[in-house]
């Protein structure tokens, strides 16, 4: 279970001296590369989209590397290029969906980055990813029941992220603030109060 649990109601704080890579995992839709890119800036830090880094690697979009290749070599293929990222200098990493659920791939964040788990509702969840048709897990299938059953098998992985953040409706910037505050929490714990359920 994640040690902090953040909600809409808390403040923000400012924060400095991040000591490892950010990693934001959390289900597609959840806002975790909107996110992602707006606390890289507040932090000054760098921003990086691990699909898009696969995508370069793989030299085709990720929908391609599912049609052409299965899910299974795209996974691996996550695999490899996320471990390359972590061994970067520190900086703000949004991961796809599928990525903190692979135990390798969990692992390795967990010992070497700061782990945020993006959560959010089926309905903002729902009302995101169908903005978008590049979503292979969602094509030809009844987009509720697949959320749905992703976030039975997937829960459990995300819960062991080292942060949980709420992501509604409210502005990213809401949310950044929320993330800044969990953070400054869990870095200097003896200066915060914990928040959890």
């Amino acid at each position: 279970m994640a040690d902090f649990i953040f909600d809409r109601t808390m403040g923000a704080n400012k924060l400095e001296n991040i000591p490892k890579t950010i990693v934001l995992v959390g289900l597609m839709g959840a806002g975790k590369t909107c996110i992602g890119r707006r606390l890289a800036k507040r932090l000054g830090l760098p921003f990086i989209d691990a699909d898009d880094e696969i995508e370069k690697s793989a030299g085709c979009s990720i929908p391609d590397v599912f049609d052409l290749y299965g899910e299974a070599e795209f996974r691996n293929g996550e695999r490899r290029v996320i471990k390359r990222l972590l061994n970067q200098p520190v900086h703000v990493l949004a991961t796809g969906g599928g990525a903190f659920v692979d135990d390798h791939t969990r692992r390795r964040v967990k010992d070497m980055a700061l782990s945020i788990w993006i959560r959010a509702d089926i309905d903002v969840l729902l009302s995101r990813t169908k903005r978008r048709d590049n979503r292979p897990l969602l094509r030809d299938t009844n987009p509720r029941e697949k959320l749905e059953e992703l976030i039975k098998q997937r829960y459990p992985a995300y819960e062991e992220a080292d942060i949980v953040i709420e992501n509604g409706h409210e502005s990213p910037d809401v949310t950044v603030d929320l993330v800044i505050t969990a953070l400054e929490a869990f870095i200097s714990p003896a200066s915060c109060n914990k928040a959890s359920t």
